[in-house]
This record gives structure tokens, sequence and C-alpha cells, in this order.
């Protein structure tokens, strides 16, 4: 286990541990107000200090890692789940009427960015963590479709595809028996990197009060209510923050230490 691998997949288990620590203990109650020690600096009581209503940040830090890591999860698998059949359908039809479809679509989809599908969305259905599950999880279907279609068409000229194309079998069959296993290392790094970018757009979604909505806490939500509050509280901007930036670096150092794990060329340039 390389370096990154192993300090990325700490990052990451510290964040995924205080989520779910957070289901069955918070050091306090996040729906409680406690306006008599609102903006509290970080002491014994409150180690990471009290917002503007009294509540404790730790607690809150914990209980939003909940809510980001599960838009983002949830939002990956939505875009996995969908976009690797797409990339595998467009690599089995390639230059054919299927494969422009999907492609072109992939590109509509790209033409708008995941804040303005998500403006949409919220406009027609209203600001939830649904809605921006769903918003991030459209984006990312395209991004999983065309590395998956990549991915495949590379392996379509292999040896062992020709001689099970040979046996009789046909191109949805090859496609999940003989394609797939040979792009899920690609999937694999892929998704830690979209689950990256996951939390920081439910951060920013929230940020713009598209997320997850009160009494329920995030941390793009916690940097919103802070932002006119820094000069004089700047723990409130600080620890949230932190929490974002601690857990993308996380996953994206895991990412990296995942691909050059997985990388067979990468491996035998180590031996």
């Amino acid at each position: 286990m390389n370096r990154n691998l192993a300090f990325g997949a700490g990052l990451t288990a510290v964040f995924v541990l205080a989520a779910l620590i957070s289901f069955a203990w918070v050091p306090q109650d996040v729906t409680q107000m406690d306006i008599a020690n609102k903006i509290r600096p970080p002491s014994p009581a409150h180690p990471l200090g009290t917002d503007h209503f009294g509540r404790d940040i730790l607690s809150m830090i914990m209980v939003g890692a909940r809510t980001s890591i599960a838009v983002a999860l949830v939002a990956v698998g939505i875009g996995m789940g969908l976009g690797v059949p797409l990339g595998l359908a467009a690599a089995a039809r390639k230059g054919g009427w299927l494969d422009e479809v999907i492609m072109r679509a992939n590109d509509l989809v790209f033409a708008f960015p995941s804040l303005l599908i998500a403006i949409m969305i919220t406009a027609i259905f209203g600001a939830s963590a649904l809605n921006a599950i769903i918003a991030i999880g459209i984006f990312n279907i395209p991004v999983f479709a065309r590395l998956t279609r990549s991915g495949a068409l590379s392996l379509w000229t292999r040896d062992f595809v020709l001689a099970a194309r040979v046996a009789g079998k046909g191109a949805a069959r090859i496609s999940f028996e003989h394609i797939l296993p040979n792009v899920t290392n690609l999937l694999i790094v892929q998704g830690t990197i979209q689950f990256s970018l996951g939390i920081l757009a439910e951060a920013g979604l929230s940020y713009v009060g598209l997320g997850a909505q009160p009494p329920t806490p995030s941390w793009g939500r916690m940097l919103a209510d802070s932002q006119t509050m820094v000069s004089f509280a700047p723990h409130m901007a600080l620890f949230p923050g932190l929490a974002i930036l601690l857990t993308v670096l996380g996953l994206n150092l895991m990412g990296d230490g995942l691909r050059d794990l997985l990388d067979p060329r990468l491996r035998r340039d180590r031996q």
C-alpha cells in the first residue's frame, strides 16, 4: 500500500466513522438552540465552539458528514448505475446510431453545469437533499458513460473478445462478461474522484440554499451561516471548511493511490 492510499484512506475513514457514530451519539443535540452560549470559541465544553444559535459545531460537523457523504454516495451510485451500461452499449455499437445518440446526450448534459441543473430541478420540485442528489447524479452519468466507452473501445479488438464472438456470444453478453470486469479498475478510481466532487457539489448547493434544508446540518449551510461573522467568530467558518477540505483531499489521495495500485503498467515500473 503506497503512502497516498494509506493517508487518503485514513482521512476518509475519520469522517466516515464520524458520520456513522453520529447515528448513535453526538456531543449535543443539533436541533436544540442555546442562545445564552451562542458564538462561543472552542472550549472544553465545546471543543470546536458554538454557532450563532448556540449549537455545538462538533456535533453539527458529525451530522453534516452524514448528510454530505450520503448525498455524494447516492449521486455517484446513480451516475455509475446508469452511465456504465450506457458506455458499454455505446462501445458495443461504435459508429452506429445508438453510439451517436448516447454521446450527443452526454454532450447535452455536459453543456449545463450541475448547479444550473440543480436550480432548474429546485424551481420545479423545491429545494431538498433529494433534489441535490438528482442534480449531482445526472451530472455524473455522462462522466461514467464516457469513461466506460473509452475503456471498452480499447478492449473490443483484443483476442479474448474475438474468441468470445467466435463462440457465438452476443454484444450484450460480451460487454458484461468480458468488457466490464476489465474496466472495473478505471471505474473504482473515477468513483473516488466523483465522490469527492459530489461532496464539493453538495456543499456548494447547500451554501446557496439548494441542498439539505434546516434543521438538517450541512457543511455548506454552516459556511453560508458563518459568512457574515468571520471577522469576530472565525471558528464558525474554519472548522466546516476544514472538514470539506480534508474529506476531499483524502478521497483524491485515495483515488491516486488506487490508480497506482490497480494500474498494471505502474506496478511493472515499480518492480
